[in-house]
């Protein structure tokens, strides 16, 4: 499992169709001559469901399986034996074995959205996530004075360096303190990665969900876009509203949102979205943001930056930045239990009537 589980507060998504598709498909272990079926699985600390519609499924439960168990043997914090934690438990250097290039690439495409938010994605936030008590309970939430000791190795640009080669990575530490965690991304990442396998195998019309991110390609069983629900942000845990519901194909969708993961002390609050920047849980309107990328890494990395940003500050990045390619939808609180969507103007496209 990376970081926290569904460290985002996930707002899970629900597949709609007429035809209540999901209940009309059946899990496979071995490729089927019937055409379309539903795999399903566990993986980091979540679940992972894929449906194949309207043509063979070209592959097996054990293949999914072993690509995300090497993937989670790159990128799993949570993993003894995993790539990133034998880097993180390094007190000066250490080198990673990386086969597949999972913790290169993570690492690559994490630098690019960390220079672009300026900072408000940072994958060096392990020890706030920790210190926090969102990987694990904690008596009583950071103090001041903590967080001024934790800012002190906190910083995607310092303290450490990095290099690759072939199929290892050598990190090396300024602070021993200095810990990665890329669960802002890899979940998303990881769905970028059997999207290119079920391509590689001649899928064509599926749907990929790993612990919310998901990643549509063609058409569903109808013949028709995929429909996508988008929950409705409230603190229950137990029902899932639908606050609006996307009809699309061939794109890459993450959502974030702070309304289902927090935990309570002494009465407050404190949401699980941190700024890297001032080590304290974010206190903005924003409830969450769902992302349409090029790829899901991308969806997931920006979602998770945008919830830090806050709705204004996000709208106005997007602008700023139209070679991104980037559609979102924001759900704020206003008054008296108000929700507020806003949105620009590219997602609209995607919205069903």
């Amino acid at each position: 499992m990376f970081g926290i589980q569904r460290r985002k507060g996930q707002i899970w998504f629900a597949i709609i169709s007429s035809l209540f598709l999901l209940a009309s498909c059946r899990t496979v272990s071995t490729p089927q001559e019937q055409l379309g079926g539903e795999v399903i699985g566990n993986t980091q600390g979540t679940t992972y469901n894929i449906i194949i519609a309207n043509e063979k499924i070209n592959f097996t439960k054990a293949e999914i399986d072993s690509i995300l168990h090497d993937f989670d043997l790159a990128l799993s914090t949570y993993h003894d034996n995993s790539a990133i934690t034998l880097l993180n438990n390094t007190k000066v250097s250490a080198s990673a074995h990386d086969p597949f290039g999972y913790l290169s690439s993570c690492y690559k495409q994490s630098k690019e959205v960390y220079q672009l938010t300026r900072g408000a994605f940072d994958p060096s936030v392990f020890p706030l996530v920790k210190g926090w008590g969102f990987m694990e309970n904690v008596d009583e939430p950071m103090s001041d004075e903590d967080i001024i000791e934790v800012m002190d190795y906190v910083g995607f640009d310092n303290y450490h360096a990095i290099s690759f080669r072939d199929d290892s990575v050598l990190l090396s530490k300024e602070k021993p303190e200095f810990k990665l965690d890329f669960n802002a991304i890899a979940q998303g990442y990881s769905v970028d990665v059997i999207d290119e396998f079920l391509k590689s195998r001649g899928q064509e019309n599926y749907y990929v969900e790993i612990g919310g991110e998901i990643i549509v390609r063609g058409k569903n069983r109808d013949g028709d876009r995929w429909r996508i629900g988008i929950d409705a942000p409230k603190d229950d845990n137990t029902t899932h509203e639908l606050e609006n519901i996307m009809h699309v194909s061939d794109v890459c969708i993450a959502t974030s949102g702070n309304y289902r993961k927090f935990y309570e002390k002494d009465g407050v609050k404190y949401a699980h979205t941190l700024d890297p920047k001032t080590g304290y849980p974010v206190t903005h309107s924003l409830l969450s943001v769902t992302v349409i990328a090029e790829s899901c890494a991308e969806a997931d990395a920006y979602a998770t930056a945008f919830m830090v940003m806050g709705a204004e500050i996000t709208l106005a990045f997007v602008d700023a930045h139209p070679e991104l390619k980037l559609k979102v939808y924001l759900l704020e609180s206003g008054t008296e239990d108000e929700i507020i969507s806003s949105s620009n103007d590219a997602f609209s496209q995607y919205l069903a009537e």
